[in-house]
C-alpha cells in the first residue's frame, strides 16, 4: 500500500487522525512523511500548520529533495521536512513520523543532560524491528533542539551515525522521531516507543512503595 501513490495520502492522513486522537500530534504539531519514489526522491508529507485532527488527503503535499512542494499545491511543506528527507536518505526509511507528546517532551527535558535515556526490560521491545528479547537495551538519543534546519538536520545525520542500531530519537522539549522501512513498521515503532515513552514516564512518577515489584 505505501509503494501506492494514491494510497500513501489516504495512509498519511489515517495516521494523522490517529495520532492526533492519541494526543500525539494535537493542534498543528507533528509531521509525518512517507516515500513515493527513491530516484529521483519523492515524499509525500503533512503539510504545515494544518490540524492533524483535520486533516483530508488531498492536502498531503508530494516533495523533493530539495524540500520544494511539486504540483500545483498551496501547501507549505514543515520547516522540519529536511530531517525527513535525511532519515529517508541516509537511513533507507520509507516513512518517518514525528510526533509531540506530552511524554516525549516531558522526557527529552529530563534526559537531555544525560544525552539520551536507556529503555531496557520491557517487553513491548520487541516490537521494534529486528529486537527478539525483551532483554534489549534501546538508547533513545536526545538532541538540542534548533530553528536553524541546515545545522540541526546535519547533528541528526552526525549522531546517527554513531547509533546505527537506535529506532529514533528525542527532540529536547519537541518531540519524538521514528521511522520504518515502510508505513506499516513507522507507525508501529511510533506506537512502541510512545507505549514506552509514557510507561517510563508515569513509573517515574509514581510513588516508591508503589513502584515495588513492577
Amino acid at each position: 500500500m505505501e509503494r501506492d501513490s494514491l494510497n500513501i495520502p489516504r495512509a498519511l492522513a489515517e495516521l494523522c487522525h490517529r495520532s492526533h486522537a492519541r494526543g500525539w500530534a494535537l493542534g498543528t504539531s507533528g509531521n509525518f512523511s512517507a516515500a513515493v519514489n527513491r530516484d529521483p526522491l519523492r515524499l509525500a508529507m503533512s503539510p504545515s500548520g494544518v490540524d492533524k485532527g483535520q486533516l483530508v488527503a488531498q492536502q498531503i503535499l508530494l516533495i523533493d529533495e530539495g524540500s520544494n512542494v511539486l504540483g500545483d499545491h498551496p501547501g507549505k511543506p514543515s520547516d522540519e521536512s529536511p530531517l525527513h528527507i535525511r532519515l529517508v536518505t541516509e537511513r533507507g526509511a520509507g516513512a518517518v513520523l514525528h510526533t509531540h507528546s506530552i511524554w516525549s517532551t516531558i522526557l527529552s527535558d529530563v534526559h537531555a543532560a544525560a544525552g539520551g535515556l536507556t529503555i531496557e526490560g520491557y517487553e513491548m521491545l520487541k516490537g521494534l524491528e529486528g529486537i527478539k528479547t525483551h532483554e534489549h537495551r534501546e538508547w533513545l538519543p536526545v538532541i538540542e533542539n534548533s530553528q536553524d534546519m541546515t545545522a540541526l538536520s546535519q547533528n541528526v545525520s552526525d549522531l546517527l551515525k554513531d547509533n546505527q542500531d537506535t529506532h529514533g530519537f528525542l527532540l529536547r522539549r519537541h518531540g519524538l522521531y521514528t521511522w520504518g522501512k515502510d508505513l506499516a513498521q513507522a507507525k508501529r515503532h511510533v506506537e512502541i516507543l510512545e507505549f514506552l515513552l509514557e510507561a517510563i514516564g508515569r513509573t517515574t512518577l509514581m510513588p516508591e512503595s508503589n513502584t515495588r515489584g513492577v
